[in-house]
């Protein structure tokens, strides 16, 4: 073997029949180990080709993803049907609520319809009283104290003297034939309307005023016309 040294070069004389040998081994190593696409390899308890390994794994994903959708369809229900229980139970809530509030301002309704008839008696009595009686002090202040007694549960009286017939608020006892009224306005009254809390317990009772009749007319008026 001889070299040949040059500067910044290096140069080695390698027999024929070595590099021939060496290309031959590297044609075995290369056949052995290569794949072209779609080529089945062997392996250990089969055979398997890398297609069927792909449509393997995109049947899993698909699967996967069929899976998570079904899930969260799952999850998307189950929250709807916690939304409405919370909303129905917020509604129950202000439901309940709103029947306690009514049962405190009204639970006295019955109780002050049946005392109302004794407050109406306390006025006739005074109305029918003379003014010089010893007893009408005592029952004017029997009086006082048993409206303001009322009044403390959110018990208001009302009058509708002189105000028109209003059928929401007032209750027609009878027809009064006059001309000091005007012809449907309340020309007197029987007893005075009652609310509690604004809402109407007992509507005043009263006596509408209709229009006089006219005179009557003679028979031989009654030809000519």
């Amino acid at each position: 073997m001889s070299e040949k040294h040059q500067t910044g070069s290096f140069k080695a004389d390698i027999p024929t029949d070595a590099v021939e040998e060496a290309l031959r081994s590297v044609e075995r190593v290369t056949g052995a180990h290569a794949e072209e696409p779609g080529e089945v390899v062997e392996v250990e308890g089969g055979a398997t080709a890398p297609g069927d390994e792909a449509g393997g794994l995109q049947a899993q994903l698909d699967l996967s993803q069929a899976l998570g959708r079904e899930t969260q369809k799952k999850l998307e229900d189950v929250h709807d049907r916690w939304v409405r229980a919370a909303a129905d139970l917020e509604n129950y809530k202000k439901r309940s609520q709103k029947e306690r509030e009514e049962v405190q301002k009204f639970g006295v309704e019955k109780l002050v319809k049946d005392l109302l008839p004794v407050l109406d008696n306390l006025d006739r009595a005074l109305a029918a009283a003379a003014e010089d009686d010893p007893l009408v002090a005592g029952v004017k202040l029997v009086r006082t104290s048993f409206e303001q007694a009322l009044s403390r549960q959110g018990v208001k009286g009302f009058s509708a003297l002189g105000q028109q017939f209003d059928p929401a608020r007032h209750e027609a006892l009878m027809q009064v034939p006059t001309a000091e009224v005007p012809p449907g306005w309340v020309a007197l009254e029987h007893a005075r309307g009652f609310t509690l809390h604004e809402r109407l317990i007992r509507p005043a009772m009263v006596g509408v005023a209709v229009a006089l009749p006219g005179p009557a007319e003679s028979p031989d008026q009654a030809s000519e016309s």
